[in-house]
């Protein structure tokens, strides 16, 4: 026998409260109707006051006997402890308001993450939809305490802005989960890269549909998600199962920064394992800058080699008009170059700059 709460709201009566009507209607009394359904007394007395339920078996008994459907008794039942669990819903959804105000919800709003709501129990509604959680305390128990870690295996409970992350990362999921690609290959990968390494150098306005398609071929998604307030993410690589996610921001808008990072999280998936969750920018538990150097290492190989730079650095000035020049020879694209020796302070930030190209992932 299933025991429910005895607690019951004024716009949802019982299954109970109908029964009594009934046996009054008959001048029934619960002995007898205890009798005629061969169930104890003490069950029926209980079902009268709501404390218990009507179960399926006791719906058919009670049909025989009181010529009422089986089908309405357990109707009753069913809509009434739905209506509990509503009720009981809307008051852990009141204690999940402080936690959905954490969130940078109008940013989330206006890159179309989520839809705009005003009442604060709808936004709680949608951010756990949005997560696909039952309650906050799931929130929790995912990405602050890492339960689950065949599926997300750091804590964001030391980062500063660990609702804003789960946020980003949340969004790179559900962009992944709508996408199909084939089985992941290695050697496919390693076999792309010079293919997406054309792209980076000629730039064309589709570069990023192009990098998609290309590494979908090997088995690899790849999924653009613009940053969030308070949580200035580059980019992350993880697995899904055996899937492997590289999840890009654009977050300093240029093409020098973008494929840094695309190739620094392709090195995390060529030379580091599937247990590994990489979060670039971002400082959390865990993370192994020995694992980060290398990623460093293998990207700037890519998108310029120390030998490529060692012989730019050989010329005695350098300009717009021969950046662009060496940069066509060598296979990369100029912004790269630039962007390089800015980093290092070998030349002034003012050389060059109109050689960088604008990236904007909001729409890709």
């Amino acid at each position: 026998m299933k025991t429910i709460n005895q607690y019951v709201p004024d716009s949802v009566s019982h299954p109970g409260t109908t029964l009594a009507e009934k046996l009054e209607e008959l001048g029934m009394g619960p002995k007898e109707f205890a009798i005629r359904t061969s169930k104890p007394e003490k069950t029926i007395t209980a079902i009268l006051k709501g404390e218990s339920s009507i179960t399926p078996e006791m719906s058919v008994q009670f049909e025989k006997v009181l010529g009422i459907p089986a089908k309405f008794w357990l109707q009753r039942q069913l809509n009434y402890e739905e209506a509990v669990a509503r009720l009981k819903r809307k008051e852990k959804l009141k204690q999940a308001e402080e936690w959905v105000d954490t969130f940078p919800y109008a940013s989330m709003v206006k890159l179309g993450w989520i839809p705009k709501v005003t009442k604060k129990e709808e936004r709680v509604e949608v951010m756990l939809g949005f997560f696909a959680i039952s309650d906050h305390k799931s929130w929790n128990h995912f990405y602050y305490e890492s339960q689950l870690k065949t599926r997300f295996r750091i804590s964001l409970a030391h980062t500063k802005a660990p609702q804003a992350i789960s946020a980003w990362l949340r969004q790179g999921d559900i962009l992944a989960s709508r996408i199909n690609s084939a089985t992941y290959s290695k050697s496919k990968f390693e076999k792309a890269l010079p293919k997406v390494k054309s792209i980076m150098a000629a730039q064309p306005k589709d570069f990023f549909k192009q990098l998609q398609e290309i590494c979908l071929e090997a088995g690899v998604k790849v999924v653009p998600t613009p940053t969030l307030p308070k949580a200035p993410i580059s980019g992350s690589t993880r697995w899904l199962g055996d899937t492997p996610l590289i999840q890009l921001s654009g977050r300093y808008k240029r093409n020098d920064a973008f494929w840094f990072t695309f190739f620094h999280e392709a090195g995390h998936i060529i030379l580091h394992g599937k247990k590994d969750i990489f979060l670039e920018k971002v400082d959390y538990d865990d993370k192994d800058e020995k694992k980060e150097k290398e990623a460093d290492e293998f990207a700037a190989e890519w998108v310029f080699s120390k030998q490529e730079e060692e012989e730019v650095s050989k010329y005695p000035t350098l300009n717009a008009e021969l950046v662009t020049k060496i940069a066509k020879k060598i296979k990369t694209h100029p912004a790269i170059i630039i962007g390089r020796f800015q980093h290092k302070g070998l030349i002034p930030y003012s050389l060059g700059r109109e050689l960088f190209v604008s990236i904007d992932l909001t729409n890709s």
